[in-house]
Order: structure tokens, then sequence, then C-alpha cells
């Protein structure tokens, strides 16, 4: 079934509601691949908008409109325990424990049962008078539009530039050396002045051409504002009680050999998996840590070792407050290296090095916020850091965050431009 008929179908079941009395409803209607979902999506004009894709990429949502808000995993997590089974909800989760999640009105899945429309009602009043709106909305619908070009960057401006972030880098080892911390890692944005408007779905797919074996992920809560990231970190995926979670720090050059035989960037590593098991200690009744991996990227490759874990309790609001920030955004020990980021950084994160996916009973996803930028209009802002610990090089440091930021920056470069 085409997607034009698969709304018209929605709409017929719709229709045919015919409850006055308050309740939920959930309609699904399966149908052929034969439109690009993040194209749609940009065409419409409804928020919150939302997009991720998995790493292994045999799982995409597109996500528009909002039944309910959420400003907070607790309140999330709460309000699954009242849904039906299987229904999810989406959204983002700052560095600072601020969220944003909500439960979509119209949900497009594709997944390696195919593909489908899912349409969410909740109604406390009368179920048949919130199907007669929800009619309404669908009528609001735009049919898909030609997919936007990337303008490409004017100006540019790094914040802090390279002689702050080298004297940052140098308080953060001072800091080591004396005993303060083990592990900070440091952020640095760079703001663009674009050439015309910038559609956030648009940087979203040219960023998915080019950027394999990534998380691709985009949060519009309203017009010209969106969060767009291609990450290669995940937070923790669970299904029932099973969680999976990984440390990935440490990093060289794409072509640069011997990482894995690297001790400055091996004991990165190594301090990240160490927080890791700690945190999750006694949550967990089972935990396996696999043997060092390299993840080969565009421009770069990381050391990764991956964590299985079996809960006490599925609970994934708890999950995130223990895993997030993850040392290899923040640093160790925790409290310290935030401290020190929040004293130091010349901005503020927001969701940057924090986590966007989904959760529902059964199972949940989360990447971390990295390799990605805040967008607005004629502006964009990207995000990059670089963990520093004994043995770091500050001008090494600066060279990473510039390959880290290449990620989005490159599109609205040469590279786009050419």
């Amino acid at each position: 079934m085409p997607f034009d008929q698969a709304i018209e179908q929605l709409r017929d079941r719709l229709a045919q509601i015919a409850d006055t009395v308050p309740g939920m409803r959930q309609i699904c209607v399966n149908f052929s691949p034969d439109t690009d979902a993040l194209n749609w999506l940009a065409s419409q004009r409804c928020w919150p908008q939302f997009y991720w894709q998995s790493r292994c990429g045999e799982q995409s949502v597109a996500a528009c409109g909002a039944v309910e808000r959420y400003y907070s995993m607790a309140q999330a997590t709460r309000r699954l325990g009242q849904l039906p089974s299987g229904w999810r909800l989406f959204g983002a989760n700052s560095i600072d424990g601020d969220s944003y999640l909500f439960l979509p009105v119209l949900l497009w899945q594709q997944d390696s049962d195919g593909q489908r429309l899912i349409l969410n009602l909740i109604s406390d009043i009368s179920v048949q008078q919130e199907a007669k709106r929800l009619l309404r909305w669908l009528d609001e619908l735009r049919p898909m539009e030609p997919a936007a070009q990337l303008p490409h960057y004017q100006r540019a401006h790094h914040a802090p530039d390279k002689d702050g972030w080298l004297q940052q880098v140098n308080q953060a080892l001072k800091a080591i050396t004396g005993g303060e911390l083990d592990k900070v890692v440091l952020a640095r944005v760079t703001d663009f002045s674009l050439s015309g408007p910038l559609s956030p779905a648009a940087l979203l797919a040219a960023s998915q051409r080019i950027n394999p074996r990534c998380y691709h992920f985009m949060l519009a809560t309203e017009p010209q504002q969106a969060l767009v990231g291609s990450s290669p970190e995940r937070l923790y995926a669970r299904r029932g009680r099973e969680m999976d979670t990984e440390a990935l720090a440490g990093t060289a050059d794409l072509d640069q050999p011997g990482l894995l035989d690297d001790a400055k960037n091996q004991w990165e590593n190594s301090l990240v998996v160490a927080d890791i098991h700690q945190r999750l200690t006694d949550i967990v009744d089972e935990m396996a840590v696999m043997p060092v991996e390299l993840v080969p990227l565009r421009h770069l490759q990381h050391l990764r070792r991956r964590i299985s874990a079996r809960l006490l309790q599925a609970d994934d609001a708890q999950c995130v407050a223990r895993l997030q920030p993850t040392a290899a955004v923040g640093g160790l020990p925790r409290a310290a290296a935030l401290d020190f980021i929040h004293q130091h950084e010349p901005f503020a994160r927001g969701w940057y090095s924090g986590s966007v996916g989904y959760l529902s009973q059964d199972e949940s996803e989360f990447n971390v916020v990295l390799r990605c930028a805040q967008t607005g209009g004629e502006q964009i802002r990207l995000y990059a850091g670089a963990g520093i610990v004994s043995g770091s090089d500050p001008e090494l440091e600066w060279q990473e965050v510039e390959r880290k930021a290449a990620t989005l920056g490159t599109l609205l470069t040469a590279e786009n431009q050419g």
C-alpha cells in the first residue's frame, strides 16, 4: 500500500470510531516504502518533529505532533506504566537532567517487520470527539516537497578560540596532576553564519549519506529550532531487563595505526569502563565487559568496549540517571569534572553530551548526543569535545575537536560548495 493510501486508511478508521467515553486508541496501518520519511517530515508544519535511526540502520522512526509532553524521565516512565504495552515515547535528555519527551500524534516506523504508520489517540472526555479532531489534523498534513539544498557558511566563530582552548586544556592537566581529576571532557562550539536558511532535515540527510555506523537524529521542538546529529556512541539499549551499554573512548585519525596499543587511549577507555561498572553495580545482578575493539568512522577511529548487564528492575529513568553523563563526555570523578566544565566552558551545553532516543515498557534505546548541531534559521552551532587525561597534548586535542566538528561542518563548507 502506498503512503497516501495509508493516510486515507487512517482517516477511514478514525471516522468509524463511535465511542463517546474516555479512552486510548492506537491505529496502525502497514504500507510500502515509496516515500522518504525524513523528507516527508521536513515538509510538515506541525511540531514537535523527531527523527531517529539506529546505528545499524535497521530501525528508523519519524514522528510529528504531540499527544502529550513530558519534561523528565521520571514523569515519562510513570506515564508509560499507564499506557498500553508497545506505545513509545521519543525525545532527548540534557546533560543537566532536563528532558523533552513526547507521545507523538503520528509515527512512521520502519524495522525488520516493514513500514507502518501509527496514530495515537487519548481523550479524557470522548474518544469519538478526539477522533474528529485528529481527522482535521490529518487534513493539515502537507505533501512531500523537494529536498532543500544546503547553504554554505559565510562566517565562523569558535568558543573557545584556539588560544583559549590550549589554555583550558593546560588548566585541566594541572587539575589532573594535582589529583583533583582523573579525566575531564572539554568541548568547543563553532557558530556559523550561513548564506541562507538551513533545513535541519536536509543537513541530517546529507550526514546520513557520508557518516556510516552512527545513530542519526533530529529533534525540532518548534519552527527554525532543531537538534541534529550523527553520533557513534550508545548510551544504552534495553530489552526487558537485559541492557547493553559501552565505553567509547580513545580516539585517533582513521589512518593512524596502533590505537589498540596506545597507552594513553587505553587508559582513557579503561577509566570509562571502571566508571560504568561502579555506576551500575548495585542495580544489576550480572555484568560482562567485552574485549576492546576498534570502531572506524569517516575521519576517526575509536576504542570501544561493549558492556552487557541484567538489571534488577527495568527502570529507564534510573538507567539514564546512572549512565548520563558518561565519563566519555563528562569526566571523572563525575561531580568534580562537571564543576570544572561549568566553571571553564564559555557556553551552555544544552542537549550536547546528553541523550536522544525512545523508551517503552518492553524496550528502550538512547544514544549519546555527540557530533551534533543546534540549528536556527541562518545560524548553526556545532559541538565537539575531547577527553583530557594525563599525557594529553593540547595541540593534538584541538586537532581532535576539529575532526569531530567536521562530521557536520564539512557539509556546509568546501564539500557542499563543490
